[in-house]
């Protein structure tokens, strides 16, 4: 009977691949491609995958990435350092540096689009003026 409870308590952390891209608001197809790249690693029953929390966790830190605008290498080197050597605060460090990374960058962009923006204001005002004085 034990080993019932055991059974029932261990799958009740598992879903299939419909449950978890729907807990994620992703498609089959997504979940399928983050599986190939070896990014998650679900259990396989038969021609059935059964993600785990672990499973879970990783499909979490990879969305977060992929928000954020890391590429996908990035986020697997990210996701791996935790269970190899140097761990989590190496992990963490890496993590702080590709953060300021990829906020320069961003803040790079937003300068550089605040720019056209100015520039376009610009255009627009001179040709209002231009077509102003031609009416």
């Amino acid at each position: 009977m034990a080993s019932a409870q055991a059974d029932d308590s261990s799958q009740a952390g598992t879903r299939t691949i419909a449950e978890v891209a729907d807990e994620f608001g992703v498609t089959h197809r997504a979940v399928r491609h983050y599986e190939e790249l070896g990014l998650l690693s679900p259990e396989r029953r038969g021609t059935q995958r059964v993600y785990h929390r672990r499973d879970r966790i990783r499909l979490a830190l990879i969305l977060r990435g992929r928000r954020i605008g890391f590429p996908l290498e990035e986020i697997r080197t990210i996701i791996d350092m935790y269970d190899e050597q140097p761990g989590e605060a190496g992990q963490l460090r890496y993590l702080l540096a590709q953060i300021d990374d990829r906020r320069a960058d961003l803040e790079s962009r937003r300068r550089d689009i605040e720019d056209s923006l100015a520039e376009l204001e610009v255009i627009q005002r001179r040709c209002h003026e231009d077509l102003a004085r031609l009416t």
